[in-house]
């Protein structure tokens, strides 16, 4: 069965060049034929993969027609083809079109029997000497409007990273807003492959989502959420011995994502990548979730047999940091990196589905980094609900004495699903994050309140972290803020200022 999910590689090749007439331009496409909008993501400097999925009677050999042009109106085109099924009898779509330039805004539509969809907006990466990058992760359907997608629809980024809990497994009003009427579908905690589909289906019908897709390239890594809470190689919280074997939901939920997002994903491939921007930066994303994260220890101390990312994921990640030769070395990490003792906030001292849970490992990739002398790396992080800015010690015992750091990581607040102050009056939150700076020196920026998103901004001696907030989540109305600027200067070692 999942070798059939990618035949479409073999014929994306076949058709990257054939010809096919231009697509009349149309910014809104037909709804009814594609009511799931369109998508990009994984650039490379000469491709990107293009996504769509039709709501249609598709036969047994539908032929999808894809166009990329180089002007917005779909009149300059410079790549077409054809694109089949990413799995048999299934309504989803995706190609990988070659021969495009280098760090190069393209526009591309999609065509079936006549009937055609939104245009989108895609770019290829490459050599460059500046770079954008939008940061978001957590989007509950439940919890509120996605106003911070679009938000970001808006802003001007070269692509969006996608770290994780893209969607929610459970059941309709179990952890969300009840009064806001957004259910979800299908009414039950999601297990099976249909069950995954449905789910994937009603996001991907939210407009905001849609167009934030439509406007920018992804590359999307799962969390736990995209499977089961707080998920693991071998087993999940919430997975239970009546809900059927784990592999078999966790073999459902990876094959409804490669569906969906559009990935250059192979099922019988690891998920963690990497992409170049030539010598300026180089990207690094991480599954800290399904590849080798071995059962977290709860409430106790992490050992030498804790593994978030498993033998080869962590050498594979070693030889990535070693081998760049970029001014920046981006990690894309779903949960937070940084050590954090949350003691005197909540009965727990750490959080063990973190990496706090994996110490030693943790210990492991710090030390290497130091006794490597690898500069300027830059750690993305999502999961908490949360943003923080972080000085990631060398040793967190000593780093208020030594100021030591080896990296910095940048937390991104959640979309939609709820922070500290959906828990608690936003008063009793401030007082927290005082707390946990006091408690955690390294810690340099901390917000529980807000939901929104972050842009990266690298320039060749220096970055500059944006934290942006939506005012609402109850509405579709809202406004938009910068909350906090922060910069990092390449030269003053791993420093947030």
């Amino acid at each position: 069965m999942y070798k059939k999910i990618y035949l479409f590689y073999f014929f994306s090749t076949i058709f990257a060049f054939s010809c096919s007439k231009t697509l009349n331009p149309n910014v809104s496409g037909d709804s009814a034929y594609f009511p799931y909008g369109v998508a990009s993501g994984d650039p490379s400097e000469s491709s990107v993969i293009l996504w769509t999925a039709i709501e249609a009677d598709l036969g047994s050999n539908p032929e999808v027609e894809w166009t990329i042009s180089s002007t917005e109106n779909m009149k300059n085109v410079v790549s077409s083809g054809k694109m089949v099924r990413i799995t048999e009898g299934a309504p989803y779509f995706k190609v990988k079109a070659f021969g495009l330039k280098s760090n190069t805004n393209y526009y591309y539509q999609f065509e079936y029997k006549k009937h055609r969809s939104p245009i989108g907006k895609t770019k290829t990466i490459g050599a460059t000497d500046q770079l954008n990058i939008g940061v978001v992760s957590c989007s509950n359907f439940e919890a509120g409007y996605f106003n911070a997608y679009e938000s970001l629809a808006k802003k001007d980024v070269d692509v969006i990273l996608h770290l994780g809990d893209y969607i929610y497994e459970y059941g309709p009003g179990t952890y969300g807003d009840t009064t806001l009427q957004r259910k979800h579908i299908p009414a039950k905690e999601i297990i099976t492959l249909e069950d995954y589909r449905l789910r994937y289906a009603q996001y991907r019908k939210d407009k905001s989502l849609q167009r934030v897709h439509q406007n920018h390239p992804f590359i999307n890594i799962w969390d736990d959420h995209e499977i089961s809470n707080n998920a693991y190689k071998s087993g999940a919280q919430n997975h239970q011995d009546d809900e059927g074997a784990y592999d078999v939901r966790a073999a459902a939920a990876k094959q409804a994502y490669a569906e969906w997002m559009p990935i250059d994903m192979n099922l019988e491939d690891p998920l963690y990548r990497s992409f170049s921007f030539g010598d300026f930066a180089s990207l690094v994303m991480l599954d800290g979730r399904l590849e080798g994260r071995t059962e977290p220890v709860e409430n106790g101390e992490s050992t030498a047999n804790q593994s978030m990312l498993g033998k080869e994921q962590l050498q594979w990640m070693k030889n990535q940091l070693s081998a760049s030769k970029a001014k920046w070395k981006i990690l894309g990490n779903q949960v937070i990196f940084s050590p954090m003792d949350l003691s005197r906030i909540y009965q727990q001292t750490h959080n063990m589905d973190a990496w706090d849970g994996y110490a030693e490992e943790r210990n492991e990739i710090i030390n290497y980094i130091a006794t490597n002398d690898i500069q300027d790396v830059v750690i993305v992080s999502g999961d908490t609900h949360m943003s923080w800015g972080v000085e990631v010690p060398y040793h967190a015992d000593s780093y208020p004495y030594t100021d030591e750091s080896v990296a910095v990581e940048i937390g991104t607040p959640s979309i939609s699903s709820s922070n500290l102050n959906e828990r608690s009056p936003s008063e009793d939150v401030i007082v927290a994050e005082r707390i946990l700076k006091v408690s955690n020196p390294h810690l340099k920026y901390v917000d529980g309140r807000n939901h929104g998103y972050v842009i990266l901004r690298l320039e060749k001696d220096q970055a500059f972290v944006d934290w942006y907030a939506v005012s609402n989540l109850k509405s579709q109305a809202f406004t938009e803020r910068r909350v906090k600027r922060m910069m990092i200067n390449r030269e003053e070692n791993n420093k947030l200022r």
